[in-house]
Parts: C-alpha cells; structure tokens; sequence
C-alpha cells in the first residue's frame, strides 16, 4: 500500500458482533466537498482481505442509515462479508446554497440519485456514480482488508436504483446484484422526472441521458445476461409508492427480453420501510454470499 494513496478521517469506531463497525469521511476528489461513507468490518477481517457489499441508501437517508436500521451486521460477520454504505448526497454550505437542494424531500440533499449530473448548478457536486465507482471503491480496497475482485451491491428505493444502474452501466465492477422496492424505471415516474430533470436537463438530448440510468431502459439493451447467477429484488405489497413510482413490472419484463436471471418476489402486507428490509436481508446475504464467498 502507497503512503501517498488516498486515506480518510474516522469519526467514531463500535465493536459490533466480534467486528468493528467504522463512521468515516475523506476528501472526495470527484465531489469536491468532504463526503462521509461507513464500513463494518467482520471478525475474519482481522486475518486478511475479505469480500464486501456495498449498499446504496434511499431518499433522505445518509451513511448511518443502513448501518442503525437494517440488522445487517449479524449476518456480515456470519458470512465474513464487510459492509459499506456511502452518503446519498454531497452536503455542506456549498450545497445548501444551490436553489432547490433543500426545498423538498425528493431532491437535492440526501437524493442524489447516484449519477454525475450533467446540467447547472449540480454539475459540480452532484458526481455520486463517479465518487462511489471509481474513487471509494478504490480507497476502501487500498486502505482496508477488503478485497476489491469480490464486491457485490444492493440498495432500497433510490438507492436499488443505484444499484440495478450502476451494476448494470459498469459491467464486471459487481459481482452480484441485488435490491429492496427499487425504482425501476424511473424516466417513467414522478420520482425520476424530478430529479433526472434537474440533473440532467429536458432537452430531447438530455432525456437520452435520462435512459442511460433507468434500469429497465439498461437492461432492455442487454445483449447477454449481465449476472448469470440471477438478480435478486424484494417488493413489498403494501408499500405505498409501488405503483406511482417503483415499476417492478418494467424491470421484469426487461430481464425477460434480455434473457436475465431475475427472482421478484412480491410480498403482502410488507411495505416500504426497514421493517420490510430486515424481514429479507438474511435472503439478500444468502444470495450474494453464493457468489462472493465462493
């Protein structure tokens, strides 16, 4: 490991079921601000590099969402599998200060929807697909016992869009894939029109760029089956944005045509929120563990 390489601040550290669960920040070169991620590193770290999943939180989420919410670190330690989840957005002052970052919800602050935005003024900051792919994995694999041939990622929500999207835009980066209620087309919904409108423009040439990051448009141009060892996306029937904004239908479809391994299972009474994750995050860590762990 090079002295010069790129390193990080570590906010706080938690023993957590014989591992260390880590809150950590750097100076992004992609972003062009400080960004915060956290990492669980389980027990079997401590004899050597070990496979990781990355999850990509939804809106108005942060790093310790996942990490507080899912129950996730149990069964990282059983699989010795380390976890890692960055922020969902750039933040500080020079964010706060661009019109709209923090009017809504569903936009700007904690929704960066895990893409580069090409339009004004988000161009600048708003570089979430670059600063995950090509800058944190590079830094957590040289700075960590984590082994950066052997990652998988899954999301909920935006943030299994960020996944489906960006498996799907950087082929061989992940090995396995996975996602909980994810917006799976969303150049098609509410959601996505906002944010993509925003990012990228509306412009007829724009709105090519809107399908570049809509993973039912993605897999539809697919001409081989991206994860021959099968996706795995949970929904739940009772999540109250299934309809308007999630699409699971367009994503099966599109796996269908492409000839795609995809298991969607749908589930009553279940809705959008961390009780639906918890209920199927051992199913998410059995799936990806096939591949990761081999």
């Amino acid at each position: 490991m090079s002295d010069s390489a790129p390193s990080f601040q570590t906010l706080s550290s938690h023993a957590c079921f014989g591992g260390t669960q880590h809150f950590l920040s750097h100076e992004s070169r992609e972003i062009g601000l400080p960004m915060r991620f956290s990492v669980y590193l389980p027990p079997q770290a401590q004899r050597g590099p070990v496979p990781a999943l990355v999850y990509l939180a939804g809106l108005t989420c942060n790093e310790e969402t996942f990490m507080i919410k899912a129950g996730a670190q149990r069964l990282a330690a059983e699989h010795g599998i380390a976890l890692v989840a960055p922020d969902t957005s750039p933040r500080g002052p020079a964010v706060e200060q661009l019109p709209g970052a923090t009017e809504s919800w569903d936009f700007g602050i904690a929704a960066g929807f895990y893409l580069d935005a090409t339009a004004e003024p988000w161009a600048t900051h708003f570089r979430m697909e670059s600063w995950i792919v090509h800058e944190l994995l590079t830094l957590v694999a040289r700075r960590l016992p984590i082994d950066g041939q052997r990652i998988g990622v899954f999301g909920h929500s935006m943030g299994g869009h960020g996944a489906l999207t960006l498996a799907l835009r950087h082929p061989g980066r992940f090995a396995s894939l996975s996602a909980f209620a994810p917006i799976c087309a969303p150049s098609e919904c509410p959601w996505g029109e906002k944010a993509f409108g925003r990012y990228f423009g509306t412009s007829e040439d724009a709105r090519a760029q809107w399908l570049a990051h809509d993973a039912a448009a993605l897999m539809q141009s697919q001409t081989a089956s991206p994860y021959p060892d099968g996706i795995l996306v949970d929904q739940g029937l009772a999540d109250r944005f299934l309809v308007e904004q999630l699409h699971p239908e367009r994503l099966e479809a599109a796996c269908a045509a492409a000839g795609q391994a995809l298991t969607l299972r749908r589930h009553a009474g279940y809705d959008h929120g961390y009780y639906f994750i918890q209920s199927f995050m051992a199913d998410h860590f059995a799936h990806h563990a096939r591949t990761l762990c081999r």
